[in-house]
């Protein structure tokens, strides 16, 4: 092989290595936002990011604070990596402009636990109804 066909070769496996390697990093960004917030972040500032929770549930006497958020998520939310793009190009490439696969939609329910001093204490993120995305995508 040539010095040139060398050269090709090797920027296109370290290409597909950082593609490999950034791809498999993607996180909604809710969720990012959510996990390094955690012990940090107060009410307010997720107020200010997210709006107003679907539930809000304070306890009278003290304790813990839950708040809810309903949020609809495609497969693009749900793996933000560079693989979920390129799955899209690809298919707009192949079907007409404006033909392409319709993203299908998940309902998450985002459940967030504040202390008493109303900081984001932990939080998770599972589907309204549970199995809904697993059971779609094996359609």
């Amino acid at each position: 092989m040539t010095s040139a066909v060398v050269q090709i070769h090797r920027w296109l496996c370290g290409v597909a290595v950082l593609v490999l390697v950034l791809g498999g990093c993607g996180m909604p960004v809710r969720d990012a936002y959510l996990s390094k917030g955690v012990n940090r972040l107060t009410q307010e500032e997720i107020r200010e990011q997210f709006g107003a929770p679907h539930t809000a549930k304070t306890p009278a006497l003290g304790g813990d604070a839950v708040w809810t958020y309903r949020v609809s998520m495609s497969e693009k939310d749900l793996d933000p990596s560079m693989f979920g793009e390129a799955a899209q190009s690809v298919g707009t490439l192949v079907n007409k402009p404006g033909e392409g696969p319709k993203p299908t939609f998940y309902c998450y329910r985002y459940t967030l636990t504040f202390n008493e001093q109303k900081i984001l204490k932990s939080w998770k993120r599972e589907e309204c109804v549970p199995g809904t995305r697993q059971l779609l995508l094996a359609q």
